[in-house]
Parts: C-alpha cells; sequence; structure tokens
C-alpha cells in the first residue's frame, strides 16, 4: 500500500464525518453505495446507495435552520493496514458532539467504525462498515429513533 492510497483511505473515512454534520444523506448514500453497512440498530447490513440514504433519514434530527444535525464527529486513532492487492481494512474510534436548542455542547455518543475498502477502476471506496457504539449520552436532540441502553 503506497501512501497515496493510505491517504485515498484516510480521506474516505473522514468525509463520512463532513457528509453526516452537514445533512448530506444523499452524500453519503454515495459514499456507501458499494458497501454493506451494520448498524447496531437494524438487523440485516444495508446496501445500496438509496437505502443508505434512506437509512440515514428515517434515524437522524435535521434542524431546519441549518439543515444538519448539528454534530460534529470526531474520528481518531485511525489504522489502516492492506489486505492484499486493491483490499484494506480498517479501525477507528469516533466521538460525536452535538448542541441543539435545549441541549449545550456534549458528547453524545461514542464508538468506533470497522471498515473494509476495495480499489476499484482505481478508486479506493468502502466495501464494508460495522459501527459499534459503546459510549452513549443524550441522544435525544440527535436521533428520530433510540437505540443503546
Amino acid at each position: 500500500m503506497t501512501a497515496d492510497d493510505y491517504f485515498a483511505i484516510q480521506n474516505l473515512i473522514f468525509r463520512y464525518c463532513h457528509l453526516i454534520d452537514r445533512g448530506d444523506f444523499a452524500g453519503i448514500g454515495t459514499l456507501f453505495a458499494h458497501a454493506a453497512i451494520h448498524v447496531p440498530a437494524v438487523s440485516e447490513p444495508v446496501r445500496g446507495a438509496a437505502a443508505v440514504e434512506g437509512l440515514y433519514r428515517q434515524f437522524t434530527r435535521v434542524y431546519p435552520e441549518t439543515g444538519t444535525p448539528r454534530t460534529r464527529h470526531v474520528t481518531s486513532n485511525v489504522i489502516i493496514e492492506a489486505e492484499g492487492e486493491g483490499r484494506a481494512r480498517s479501525q477507528s474510534y469516533v466521538l460525536v458532539h452535538q448542541a441543539a436548542p435545549g441541549l449545550p455542547l456534549q458528547p453524545i455518543i461514542g464508538g468506533g467504525y470497522r471498515d473494509r475498502f476495495e480499489k476499484a477502476a482505481g478508486v479506493w471506496r468502502f466495501s464494508e462498515r460495522h459501527m459499534e457504539m459503546d459510549l452513549f449520552g443524550n441522544l435525544s436532540a440527535h436521533l428520530l429513533q433510540q437505540f443503546g441502553p
């Protein structure tokens, strides 16, 4: 794996944060169009751009005055490893902060992502994401449907 490969994969991981924080659910669908997404609140993997976009619209509260969820997803401790030619995996931490009407700025959920990637036509893309959340704060201003403890 070259440095260019590493940075292309790292940018995919970070791009998700920018898309979700902007409320760009169509962009998230496109980002994961070729991936299986494993989400704690859903029993089967979500696949395909339209299904992924629909998942985010179903669960994520968007504030009309900003058009966003009023969050900042911070992904850290990223480890990326090659899995042969044109394949890679990563693990990372995520901590989501939110400030919303009636909710001062605070961390609301934390956990990790286990991702897999593939290189198709010379471009890296997600092939799988496992979201594993284990730290729960006040999600009432973020989610339209609750999960977790």
